[in-house]
Order: C-alpha cells, then sequence, then structure tokens
C-alpha cells in the first residue's frame, strides 16, 4: 500500500475482523499446544523430546535448556569467597532520583541536554463500537 492510501469502513472492518480471527487462533493453537505437551510428557516424560507421526505430518517436542545464575545469592556467595572480581557492577542512571533532583532544583533540565532517549512506539486499535 502507498502513503496515499485512503483508510475506508471496509479496511477498519477487514481489520477489525481479522484481530479477533487472530485471538481466536491463537487461543486454540495455545489449547493444542498444551494436549500436546501433557502427551509428551506422559508418553516420553517431562523435558523430554519426543515425536509422532500421523498420517503426512510429524509432531516434534523440542527442549531447549537454559541456565542462569540467581543474581543475589550468587553474589553474596561470590562475595563470601572474596571473588568480587567475578561480580559486575552496572552503573545505571535512576529516573526516580534525576526526577526528584530536577523537582527540588538540585539539577537542572539543560543539564542532561543530549542525554535523554526518547521512543515512540505506534499502536493501532480498533474496537467495536
Amino acid at each position: 500500500m502507498s502513503t496515499t492510501t485512503k483508510v475506508s469502513k471496509d479496511m477498519i472492518e477487514r481489520y477489525f475482523d481479522l484481530s479477533k480471527m487472530k485471538k481466536e487462533i491463537e487461543s486454540e493453537m495455545n489449547q493444542l499446544k498444551d494436549a500436546f505437551h501433557i502427551y509428551f510428557d506422559s508418553a516420553v516424560g517431562s523435558n523430554k523430546k519426543g515425536e509422532v507421526l500421523e498420517g503426512k505430518y510429524k509432531l516434534q517436542r523440542q527442549i531447549r535448556k537454559t541456565e542462569k545464575f540467581q543474581e543475589e545469592d550468587t553474589v553474596n556467595r561470590l562475595e563470601e569467597l572474596k571473588l568480587n572480581d567475578l561480580i559486575k557492577v552496572v552503573k545505571k542512571p535512576d529516573d526516580a532520583k534525576i526526577k526528584g533532583a530536577i523537582d527540588l532544583g538540585l539539577l537542572e533540565e539543560n543539564d542532561l541536554e543530549g542525554c535523554r532517549v526518547v521512543s515512540y512506539s505506534k499502536v493501532i486499535v480498533v474496537r467495536e463500537v
């Protein structure tokens, strides 16, 4: 579509209908996925990969494993072991404190000129009225 496309009642109506269908399809797909997981849990075991051939279709369950360290417990343990070099220190601006400092006059808006990043996200919403 070009940038000069007119918006019509039919376009808005179609968008609304497609959005509604998308929600229904996602809901049904989630129900099927849940049923597949229940099947695989009982057939091959929890957190085990598996597959089923039915007609011309193959249903597979893949398992992806991710591991992360619990931040607070790991930092405490590393500090106890005196392994502070293994701890990352992250310096981040504190938005609430910056706003408070500006409100109190301790900091001027122009002191942070060029530091602020503004982003926008566009959202289309169609509701039935």
